[in-house]
């Protein structure tokens, strides 16, 4: 099972779920989030296999949302217009990301890593 790890490398809740991939023994491919944004496409794939609310991809505590103003804006934008704003700027969506082939982890809340990794 290929494991992407998605992450912001001044993030530190990306850096605690790194020391706890690489301490597990756990193989990923590292991409920065910045550097290679996720697209559009890879959204639309990744958002239902996380089975989590588009909502919950927003980094709601972060500069870049506040700026915005999007805790206003957000319930008023259709799916493809969130997907596309998530898609413009890295530093909007929530980190770190886990992507394999049937499951999308948002954030880093250990007990379902653990869950998903068999730990």
């Amino acid at each position: 099972m290929k494991i992407i790890f998605i992450e912001y490398p001044k993030c530190s809740t990306c850096q605690k779920a790194k020391k706890w991939l690489e301490i597990n023994n756990i193989q990923f491919e590292d991409r920065h989030i910045i550097e290679e944004t996720p697209t559009a496409e890879e959204l639309k794939q990744w958002i239902p296999l996380s089975e989590k609310d588009i909502k919950s991809w927003f980094n709601t505590s972060g500069l870049k949302y506040k700026a915005l103003n999007l805790k206003e804006k957000l319930p008023e934008m259709t799916e493809e217009e969130k997907i596309k704003l998530l898609a413009s700027d890295g530093m909007l969506i929530k980190r770190p990301l886990i992507v394999s082939d049937d499951k999308i982890l948002v954030g880093f809340k250990e007990q379902e890593w653990k869950e998903y990794f068999n730990k």
